[in-house]
C-alpha cells in the first residue's frame, strides 16, 4: 500500500493528502490518537465495511499503527502527526461525513467539533466499562452517536441526559468488537494447555493507569509474592502507565528483569499473554471483562481505590458495571491481603469449572451482538452516510 510507505520515509505528516480527497472518499473516517491504538476495537466495523466495499479512511497519530500493514485498497491510511497544536487547528477544519473514535471528552481539549463541516461525530469504547465513573461527567457529551456495548451503558447515557436536560444523543446497540475479535482467537490457542512457563503456572498482572494503579501502589511488592510463590509473572502496563510513569517501569525491571521467570510485556497489540495466563490479576482495568468473557475462567482483583473520574457519578443512581461485576466474575482481594493471593489463586483456578457457566451466562446477558457487532455496527455506519446524503451535507 503506496500510501504508508510515506509514514516511515519522512517525519512530516499526510494532512494536505488527506484534505485533498474528495469529501465523498472521506465519508467515513476513523481516528487512532497516540496512547491508545484504535485498530484492535474496530478491526471487526473495519472487516465488515471491507466486505461492503466501503471506502475508509483511517487517521492516526501512531507511526507503529498496526493498521499501516493493511493491504485493502479501500483504505487510506494517514499519519497526521502528534502536536496538539497541529491536531486542534486539522480538527477543527476537518470536513468528513462521520468521524469515529474512541477518544472521549470531544471539545474538552484539543479535538475540537468541526467548524466548517457538519461532521458526525461517533464515540466507540474501548472497554466494557460503565460510562459514568471512569470518564469526565462530560466525556460524551459534544457526541452525535455512542456504539454502546451493552444495555447498562444506554441506561446510563440516558440517564445522563435527563438529569443535566442535555440533548439526546444516538445510542445504538452494537456490542463489543474486541471481544468478538478475541473470541474467534481463543480458537488457535490450546484450551489449559498453554498455561505454564518454564514449567510454572504464568500469572498475568495486568492493572489500568492513573495514580491509585495495581502496578504503582505495589508492584514490585505483588511480582515478589507471586516469583516466591513459585509462579511464572509477566507484568503487561498499561500503555498510559509506560508514557506517564516510566520510573515505576524502571524499579520493576531493575529488580526483576535477571529473573528468568519474570516477563514485563509492553506489548498491548498482542494477546497471547491473555490466552496462556493461569490467572488474571488486576484491579480497575477493563482487561479483567476480557479475561473472564473470552477465556471463561475467574478474575482476582487487587481492591485499590476506584478510578472515579466523574465525581458526581452516584448522581446518576446505577451502580457502575466495573464495580457491580466483579465479585460475580472473580474474587476481590483486600490490599492488606495481598500476601494471601498464591493462596487464592490455587483456590479459585482449582475450582474454575464453578464459573464458566456462571460468566458464559453474565457474558451472553450484558453485551449486546457477541459475534455479530462488526456487522450491527457497519450497519449503522452506513445508514448514518445514506442520511446525510439525503439532507445534501455529503
Amino acid at each position: 500500500m503506496k500510501l504508508t510507505k510515506s509514514i516511515f520515509d519522512k517525519e512530516d505528516n499526510d494532512i494536505e493528502k488527506f484534505n485533498e480527497l474528495d469529501i465523498d472518499e472521506r465519508s467515513i473516517v476513523f481516528y487512532s490518537e497516540s496512547s491508545v491504538i484504535l485498530y484492535p476495537y474496530v478491526e471487526e466495523i473495519i472487516q465488515e465495511l471491507q466486505n461492503r466495499d466501503q471506502k475508509i479512511c483511517y487517521l492516526t497519530s501512531r507511526k507503529d499503527d498496526p493498521i499501516l500493514q493493511n493491504k485493502n485498497e479501500n483504505i487510506r491510511v494517514f499519519y497526521i502527526g502528534d502536536s496538539e497544536i497541529q491536531k486542534m487547528n486539522f480538527f477543527l477544519k476537518l470536513k468528513a461525513g462521520v468521524l469515529i473514535m474512541t477518544m472521549p471528552d470531544l471539545g474538552s481539549y484539543h479535538i475540537k467539533r468541526s467548524k466548517e463541516f457538519p461532521v458526525h461525530y461517533v464515540y466507540t469504547f474501548h472497554s466494557m466499562n460503565s460510562t459514568h465513573m471512569e470518564f469526565q461527567k462530560t466525556a460524551f457529551d459534544q457526541f452525535d452517536s455512542i456504539f454502546c456495548v451493552g444495555s447498562y451503558q444506554i441506561q446510563e447515557l440516558r440517564a445522563t441526559e435527563k438529569l443535566y436536560n442535555l440533548k439526546q444523543k444516538n445510542l445504538v446497540e452494537c456490542g463489543y468488537g474486541l471481544l468478538d475479535k478475541l473470541i474467534k482467537l481463543k480458537s488457535s490457542f490450546a484450551e489449559k494447555g498453554n498455561l505454564l512457563k518454564n514449567n510454572k503456572k504464568n500469572i498475568l498482572i495486568a492493572p489500568s493507569w492513573g495514580k491509585h494503579n495495581l502496578l504503582e501502589s505495589m508492584g514490585v511488592e505483588l511480582v515478589k509474592i507471586l516469583l516466591d510463590g513459585g509462579y511464572h509473572v509477566t507484568v503487561r502496563p498499561h500503555p498510559m502507565t509506560v508514557k506517564k510513569s516510566p520510573k515505576i517501569i524502571k524499579q520493576i525491571l531493575e529488580k526483576f528483569e535477571k529473573n528468568p521467570d519474570f516477563l514485563l510485556d509492553t506489548n498491548t497489540s498482542s494477546f497471547e499473554q491473555l490466552f496462556s495466563s493461569y490467572a488474571l490479576i488486576t484491579d480497575w482495568s477493563g482487561i479483567g471483562y476480557e479475561y473472564a468473557f473470552v477465556c471463561e475462567r475467574p478474575v482476582i482483583y487487587v481492591d485499590v481505590p476506584k478510578k472515579a473520574h466523574n465525581k458526581e457519578y452516584e448522581k446518576i443512581g446505577l451502580v457502575p458495571f466495573e464495580i457491580s461485576i466483579r465479585n460475580q466474575i472473580g474474587e476481590i482481594i483486600a490490599i492488606q491481603n495481598i500476601e494471601t493471593i498464591p493462596e487464592r489463586i490455587e483456590f479459585l483456578y482449582s475450582n474454575d469449572n464453578n464459573f464458566e457457566n456462571k460468566i458464559q451466562k453474565i457474558r451472553n446477558d450484558s453485551i449486546f451482538n457477541i459475534g455479530e457487532s462488526g456487522k450491527v455496527t457497519a450497519n449503522e455506519i452506513i445508514r448514518i452516510i445514506g442520511e446525510k446524503r439525503k439532507q445534501n451535507s455529503l
